[in-house]
């Protein structure tokens, strides 16, 4: 694939983009690109101390949105409907939270799971009939080379019988996002729609994510130097964009793909195909977790 860039990305006016996790990182990032080429962005973030500023730099919308919370995103989601009309081009679910101490939402889910995985497979089938509506639409998953780590059980998504593993939970989580992408785009292609489903990662780069990762684990006193230390060696918020904004706009982008960067076992540098986990080119342990889902959130899959 050759280099691809920002300037590559064609005028986006007309499009009604939707971002998770907006107000930071690559979110931001994101919404800022696709606002500067003409999109109307909706930063759908849990803050509003957080969101509004970031909104008002992009120039977007702030639709609050804690996609931990299963009613918080049934609320989102229906305002978004209701503000665009029942039409979006384009979703990226971008939030998550890294490895952390096991926490319980507010709907009893492992919060890891919820946040990364069930939150974004709930909004992403409540938003279908907006995206099936849209011009084209897509809907982009932020997954990580974390995919292809170890602890994934489908039957124990939630640390229930087993022992938690902060690194199994976050590791589950992204290869959850994967898979439902993949899964979502076999289901859309069945239904002939025109709406497709694609995956990227950032690789390594310099978000605040480890930082936040210390937080979590009780450890705040070393989020600081950590960040510090995450920056020193990782790429730019704006390299790790690339992979998503391509998925995102680029024509040759193809339903079911998964992007990265290329270099040094996809840590840095561009865009180029990704590396997807055996287990997420499994059918029927990804349409299990499609049922497993479905369950744990209590929202009818669409496509069925």
């Amino acid at each position: 694939m050759a280099a691809w860039g920002e300037n590559d990305i064609k005028d986006q006016s007309g499009r009604t983009v939707v971002i998770t996790g907006a107000n930071s990182g690559l979110g931001l990032r994101a919404a800022t690109v696709l606002a500067g080429k003409g999109a109307r962005v909706i930063l759908a973030c849990r803050s509003r101390e957080r969101g509004e500023p970031a909104a008002a730099a992009v120039g977007g919308e702030l639709v609050l949105l804690d996609v931990s919370d299963l009613g918080s995103v049934r609320a989102a989601a229906a305002e978004i409907r209701e503000r665009t009309g029942d039409r979006v081009e384009l979703l990226i679910n971008n939030a998550g939270i890294p490895a952390g101490k096991l926490r319980r939402t507010v709907d009893g889910h492992e919060s890891i799971l919820a946040t990364n995985h069930l939150g974004h497979a709930a909004l992403t089938w409540q938003l279908m009939p907006a995206l099936r509506a849209g011009d084209a639409a897509r809907v982009v998953a932020v997954s990580s080379i974390a995919q292809r780590g170890k602890g994934f059980d489908v039957e124990d998504l939630d640390f229930e019988r087993r022992r938690f593993r902060m690194a199994y939970a976050y590791s589950q989580s992204k290869l959850a996002v994967l898979m439902f992408a993949l899964e979502l785009q076999e289901r859309l292609r069945a239904a002939d729609s025109s709406v497709i489903s694609l995956a990227a990662h950032p690789g390594f780069t310099a978000t605040e994510i480890a930082a936040a990762g210390a937080r979590n684990q009780g450890l705040g006193r070393f989020a600081k130097p950590l960040n510090a230390m995450t920056k020193a060696v990782s790429q730019s918020v704006p390299e790790g964009t690339l992979p998503l904004l391509f998925a995102a706009t680029a024509p040759e982008a193809l339903g079911g793909g998964y992007y990265g960067p290329r270099k040094f076992g996809e840590l840095f540098g561009g865009v180029g195909p990704a590396r997807v986990d055996p287990r997420a080119g499994d059918p029927l342990l990804r349409a299990r977790l499609w049922t497993r889902t479905a369950e744990l959130t209590g929202v009818r899959p669409d496509p069925a």
